[in-house]
């Protein structure tokens, strides 16, 4: 899966790490078993050993945060395909989006809610157990790794769960979920160039804020809210378009009356290469579909006496659409296997022609020229 490893399964949801969450874990390891070293108590590997353990309560801090994502959404009824931990922190893949701008409220405040519960409980911890100077240390070196987790991932820009609850305020108030995407995609920008910026002021010490890591984690969110608003933008164009508006252009439409001698020579000599013919009646009405191919197995001399009604072949196999679908739902359906071609059909059942990517690709231009 992309080069992540799977490490096992938690409540039926795969769980990966990606190469780059060891170099995370090596610098955690590192960093803390160096300050671990400065009790005295400590000697040996014991600081290393105890720092490395941290790192990987750390990361379960992260992990705790992507299940609370993940449970409010199977509890929607949402497949989650997997959690991923990487460098950044973890990512939860669902199947698909929230039905409603609530739903999806709740899916992305679940995890900042887990992380901030888990401050609580930690500083409850920290203050009234009493614990060995080390132990108490890493309590609370948890305890604001899951504050600043939940805060962080406050910030309302996507792809934070900020912007994810944004986005579900503006589904809510406009009734278009891809404007809520783009809106908290276009903060999400914001919020990455100006982390961009504090990074590199920090690194050429014009500044005392910000550093190495800021600058990255300011890439990182101008990326990832770049794709999410070139997507919805995408989705947007495809839900105001309709399957009649990307028909091919003089797409292969044939009466069923013609003889195979007719047909051959109006529309297979010296005519674009069509493979499959779509097959109407008198009234256009979709009634079977033609293969070229097919036309080998029978003799020419037959031709002129048989008619595609007689060779034509059901319409079984033939994925159809209506005229008036959005073109996101065809997308869609493009996208499963098998479904290189869709026929569009009128609510009348008249046939209009098929469809393709392409021909979308190129209404969608024709409409941005326009």
């Amino acid at each position: 899966m992309n080069g992540n490893l799977k490490v096992g399964t938690l409540f039926g949801i795969p769980f990966y790490v990606n190469p780059s969450w060891f170099l995370i874990l090596g610098l955690v390891t590192l960093s803390y078993g160096q300050e671990l070293a400065q009790f005295p108590q400590l000697s040996g590997v014991t600081p290393w050993l105890l720092g490395f353990a941290t790192a990987l309560l750390l990361f379960a801090s992260v992990l705790a945060h992507e299940l609370g994502h993940s449970l409010v959404a199977l509890a929607q009824g949402i497949e989650v395909k997997s959690i991923t931990l990487f460098l950044f922190g973890g990512l939860a893949n669902l199947e698909k989006e929230s039905k409603t701008p609530l739903e999806a409220f709740g899916v992305a405040i679940a995890g900042p809610l887990v992380s901030l519960i888990l401050f609580a409980v930690l500083t409850v911890i920290g203050i009234n157990v009493p614990l060995p100077l080390p132990a108490a240390a890493i309590v609370a070196l948890l305890a604001s790794i899951n504050l600043a987790l939940g805060l962080f991932n406050l910030i309302p820009g996507l792809p934070l769960d900020g912007g994810n609850i944004l986005k579900a305020l503006v589904w809510k108030i406009t009734g278009n979920q891809n404007q809520g995407i783009i809106i908290a995609s276009r903060v999400g920008q914001i919020f990455g160039w100006s982390a961009i910026a504090i990074g590199g002021l920090g690194i050429l010490g014009i500044s005392s804020f910000g550093n190495f890591w800021t600058l990255l984690i300011g890439w990182f969110l101008l990326q990832n809210a770049g794709f999410s608003a070139r997507n919805a933008q995408v989705k947007d164009s495809l839900e105001s378009h309709t399957a009649e508006e990307a028909v091919i252009p003089n797409s292969p439409i044939v009466t069923e009356n013609l003889t195979l001698r007719e047909f051959v020579n109006n529309y297979v000599i010296g005519k674009e290469s069509w493979r499959k013919f779509l097959v109407t009646n008198e009234f256009g009405q979709l009634v079977g579909t033609l293969e070229v191919d097919g036309l080998k197995k029978i003799p020419t001399s037959d031709w002129t006496e048989l008619t595609i009604h007689q060779t034509m072949q059901s319409t079984e196999h033939l994925k159809t659409v209506k005229a008036n679908q959005s073109l996101l739902e065809v997308a869609q359906l493009l996208d499963q296997p098998n479904n290189s071609q869709l026929a569009v059909i009128r609510e009348t059942g008249e046939v209009l022609g098929l469809l393709e990517k392409a021909s979308i690709a190129q209404c969608l231009q024709k409409a941005l020229v326009a």
